[in-house]
């Protein structure tokens, strides 16, 4: 029998799985959810994984009621429709919960009853889009990275559709979908699954006299995504999954993540009469979890709470790491920092040298208060030092048992006219009962048998249980050896993970074709229809004009590469809009920047509050600062 679901509303931690062994240490860690590259079509080619490895994590995650979504999310030519057909039966078959796709192709095709998200890169940025996906059979949609609570708001209240957010990780600079530096710089799709990371590059910035005004900085570099501190208001806005960035990341950020957030919505939901959590089991932690003790760029809460600080990382797009503090002197091989205490032999450690650039050295042991490079390095008194390869912390978190997940269970134990018999209840209300056929024999001492088969019953071993009752009921204090005991409650949990894994419930959704209308009837390249299911889907919602896909007719040298919430101006202190007060001279537009040959313009549109990134050849008209201003002042 299993347990009637409550009234509460699931909210979910998902997290991602590079491979089959991150996405059952994301579940171990707490996951209520993965999400997973197939064979191909994922935006990770890097992160890519066989049908049958899918399948052995599917069938994991269902033991513990987490789900498994699976990433269709590059956009598709014509040569590649069918194949992509095939590839969701097969997912569909091994029992996934969900695809996450970008491309309205698959919309048109001819599919199982499998659950569809929207990919961030489709567009999802007002409610007029939003609930057109709903409408037309999406049963969430993943929102943009650039919202506030208030548009999350706005959005909730449009539609019913689940809602989901990324909640920490790095940041796409771009509007996602929506960024061609990589094809433009060099042939490399991002919305084929294999961007260049150009945004991560060193740049000069000139102003439109031709005057450097920065070198070699990573000016389109911004920092990574922190709203652990936001899940409650996020709840409160309408978005039911949390979302962690980070399908190419190492198993100990995918862990130390997972943990760090399942904790903090677990404090929120402890005693909460209305959400609840979306999957089955508690965790178990041999490690305290510190989200800067793994890979970032220093943190962020992006636009959640509106446009309030900087959000770059112009010094250098690896990980700067943990806060340690400020270097106070330097001794003959090494350096006294402050809370040195806290750093362990073989850590990387991360500082800006006197050039401004960022660098970094490696302990090679600590005498004393005397941290001892492996290569000493000049580094000024002051200097502030992280730690961005945590030695000790990497060690306990890579282990397999650093934090394991178990699902309670209650044992009955009970006599028969033939034996035993032993029945287990698990949290969710499914049950499992095995049998021991063997003649009774009481016991030779008066002593209670009892306590001590109550103490092997609880020994679960490796198994994803714990056992937090035992009920013992025997008419006479019968003698049991030990071994029949260990074999009776071996049986019945091998049976109820089987029940489990049988008795899962996936939802299903079989797509129809729909012909409401979409929210606008002319498409640019930004939609990125690259194929002939995509065109039709759109034109039968009523899409008059449709622009090809970018990778499909880049006019080199010419074109928009990228549209941003991130602004370079505002950065740089120079915003018309918001930092009028400080901003001294103006800023002679355009702003370009250069790194090799690869050269781009950057236009500031302040109504929409956008910046905008085009090749340098590209003819644009460029607003007077004092009509920004005057705008701003009609606002």
């Amino acid at each position: 029998m299993i347990k009637k679901e409550n009234m509460k509303k699931k909210v979910e931690i998902l997290a991602p799985a590079k491979n089959l062994v991150q996405g059952i240490a994301a579940i171990n860690a707490g996951a209520d959810a993965v999400y997973i590259g197939a064979p191909l079509f994922g935006a990770r080619t890097n992160a890519t994984n066989s049908v049958e490895d899918i399948a052995e994590l599917v069938k994991y995650a269902h033991l513990f009621k987490a789900q498994v979504f699976v990433v269709i999310n590059t956009i598709l030519y014509d040569k590649e429709l069918e194949a992509c057909r095939k590839l969701i039966h097969e997912l569909y078959d091994i029992k996934v919960d969900a695809l996450i796709v970008q491309d309205m192709a698959i919309m048109e095709m001819d599919l199982p009853p499998i659950v569809i998200h929207a990919s961030t890169q489709a567009n999802n940025r007002d409610p007029k889009h939003v609930k057109f996906l709903k409408d037309a059979g999406m049963q969430r949609v993943v929102l943009a990275r650039e919202l506030n609570l208030d548009q999350i708001r706005d959005i909730a209240a449009e539609t019913d559709v689940e809602l989901e957010f990324f909640v920490s990780g790095a940041l796409c600079v771009s509007f996602s979908g929506n960024c061609y530096m990589s094809i433009a710089g060099g042939e490399r799709s991002a919305n084929r699954g294999s961007c260049a990371q150009n945004c991560r590059l060193p740049y000069n910035l000139t102003d439109g006299n031709g005057t450097t005004l920065l070198t070699e900085s990573h000016l389109l570099s911004i920092k990574d995504l922190d709203l652990s501190d936001q899940l409650p208001n996020l709840i409160e806005a309408g978005i039911c999954s949390f979302k962690i960035e980070g399908r190419l990341k190492d198993i100990v950020y995918v862990k130390n993540n997972t943990s760090f957030l399942r904790k903090k919505l677990d404090s929120f939901l402890e005693n909460n009469d209305s959400f609840q959590k979306a999957s089955s089991g508690r965790t178990f932690y041999n490690f305290v979890p510190e989200m800067d003790r793994s890979f970032n760029r220093g943190y962020t809460d992006y636009f959640v709470n509106k446009r309030t600080e900087k959000i770059g990382n112009w010094d250098s797009p690896k990980s700067q790491g943990q806060l340690i503090g400020a270097i106070t002197e330097i001794k003959a091989n090494g350096y006294v920092i402050e809370n040195h205490e806290l750093l362990n032999n073989g850590d990387g450690l991360y500082f800006i040298n006197e050039d401004g650039v960022a660098d970094g050295v490696q302990i090679n042991i600590i005498v004393n208060d005397i941290v001892v490079p492996n290569t000493f390095k000049n580094i000024a008194v002051g200097t502030v030092i992280y730690r961005n390869s945590d030695a000790e912390f990497n060690r306990i978190v890579e282990k397999e048992n650093s934090a394991v997940r178990k699902i309670g269970v209650t044992l009955h134990f009970t006599e028969t006219a033939t034996g035993f018999q032993l029945r287990a209840i698990d949290e969710d209300g499914h049950e499992s009962v095995a049998t021991l056929e063997t003649e009774k024999e009481a016991a030779k001492s008066e002593e209670s048998v009892i306590p001590n088969i109550k103490r092997n019953l609880s020994k679960t071993g490796n198994t994803p249980f714990i056992v937090d009752d035992i009920e013992v009921e025997f008419a006479s204090n019968w003698f049991l050896p030990i071994s029949k005991v260990n074999e009776v409650r071996r049986t019945v949990l091998e049976q109820l993970i089987d029940i489990r894994i049988n008795e899962y419930h996936r939802e299903e959704f079989q797509i129809t074709k729909t012909d409401h209308p979409y929210p606008t009837e002319k498409l640019d390249f930004t939609f990125n229809v690259s194929n002939k299911l995509a065109r039709a889907f759109y034109k039968r919602h009523g899409v008059t004009e449709i622009e090809k896909a970018f990778e499909l007719q880049w006019d080199p040298g010419k074109a928009r590469v990228m549209t941003t919430k991130y602004c370079v101006k505002y950065e740089l202190g120079k915003c018309a809009r918001f930092q009028r007060a400080t901003m001294g001279e103006k800023v002679v537009e355009p702003l370009t920047l250069k790194h090799g040959e690869n050269e781009y313009k950057l236009k500031f549109n302040c109504k929409p509050c956008e910046m905008e990134i085009w090749e340098k050849d590209a003819e644009l008209e460029f607003i007077d600062e004092d009509e920004q201003l005057d705008y701003v002042k009609k606002r």
